[in-house]
């Protein structure tokens, strides 16, 4: 029989999120819906209005930044334009040159390569009661991304202000659902949605790449939801410490977006990074927008960004049945 459950955020979220189990044969999901990030221990997170300067934020702004005469503080990472639109879409030609940016991935000028990477460099063989050995290997890249800066508390405009997007949480009707092809669940919108819209963003806790590691040994025979790197601006870095290599881990703790599957390249979900409420990349948002615009009950997806031929990574690659004709798993059989 179908199970029907009205809203799994337990009113976390402003919209409720349905679940939808149409012929009652999956196992429910077992984790607890949080709506905002939470530091699981030792990564370094630090919110604080002193951390954020005069110069990032727009002290002097009022009302509707969008609608302003004056260029605002709060435009420098896009370059002095806004990356919303007045009806709260991204912008057409930022969205254009975000897509770009994913779909040459392995384009080397987009790519960031460490002089010593935490990934490559993690604690290998081993355990807590021991001492462990580093794999030293060479980088293997890092996607640099373009990101978007929000206006916050320490602005001047108001909480309507345009450039405050995804602070406000989920506005869309989403539900998660059994998708087909033996993906398991996945997440549908109830709506049509405009090409730019925002959907929601990648929820869970804040680790390091060393605890994301510790996890992995510890509960090895458990299925993990597939970790989300913050590494989008690696390159402001030359080395980061092990509390600054930050992973999104929503396998115990996460939103909707932990249901969203994979697609190679034509996905019609984007991942932006958005900064809000610190002052630098080593912590940021992950933002998924729509790129065209989705029907009522279509599933939506974003590429995860795997190499299915990287055996080192700490979440075994799975098999992907995205079904997209770009299919990396196509080109490899």
């Amino acid at each position: 029989n179908p199970i029907f459950v009205e809203d799994i955020t337990r009113g976390e979220e402003k919209q409720p999120i349905s679940l939808l189990n149409e012929n009652g044969t999956s196992e429910l999901p077992k984790f607890l819906y949080i709506s905002k990030n939470t530091v699981y221990k030792n990564a370094h997170v630090n919110f604080s209005l002193a951390r954020i300067g005069d110069e990032n934020c727009c002290l002097n702004c009022s009302g509707n930044c969008l609608s302003a005469p004056a260029n605002c503080a709060c435009t420098s990472e896009t370059r002095g334009d806004f990356a919303y639109t007045a009806a709260g879409l991204l912008d057409e030609k930022f969205l254009r040159e975000s897509i770009a940016i994913i779909r040459r991935k392995n384009d080397k000028k987009h790519l960031f390569y460490c002089e010593n990477c935490p990934l490559e460099n993690r604690l290998v063989n081993g355990n807590r009661n021991h001492k462990r050995k580093r794999s030293v290997k060479p980088c293997k890249g890092h996607l640099m991304r373009k990101f978007i800066k929000e206006c916050w508390a320490k602005c001047g405009c108001s909480l309507n202000c345009g450039n405050r997007v995804v602070q406000r949480g989920i506005t869309v009707k989403l539900q998660v659902f059994q998708a087909s092809e033996g993906k398991g669940w996945g997440v549908r919108t109830l709506e049509a949605l405009e090409k730019g819209t925002f959907v929601c963003e990648y929820v869970g806790e804040v680790v390091t790449n060393q605890e994301l590691d510790e996890r992995n040994e510890e509960f090895s025979g458990d299925r993990h939801t597939y970790p989300v790197l913050l590494d989008a601006d690696w390159a402001s870095e030359r080395f980061l410490k092990d509390e600054e290599a930050l992973c999104l881990d929503a396998t115990k703790f996460g939103n909707v977006a932990r249901f969203i599957n994979h697609r190679c390249y034509d996905a019609n979900l984007i991942e932006i990074p958005v900064e809000i409420e610190t002052p630098d990349h080593h912590y940021y948002h992950v933002a998924f927008f729509t790129t065209r615009k989705v029907e009522v009950n279509e599933e939506l997806n974003w590429d995860y960004g795997i190499d299915f031929s990287d055996e080192t990574h700490p979440i075994k690659a799975f098999d992907c049945k995205c079904g997209s004709f770009f299919c990396s798993m196509k080109s490899q059989s």
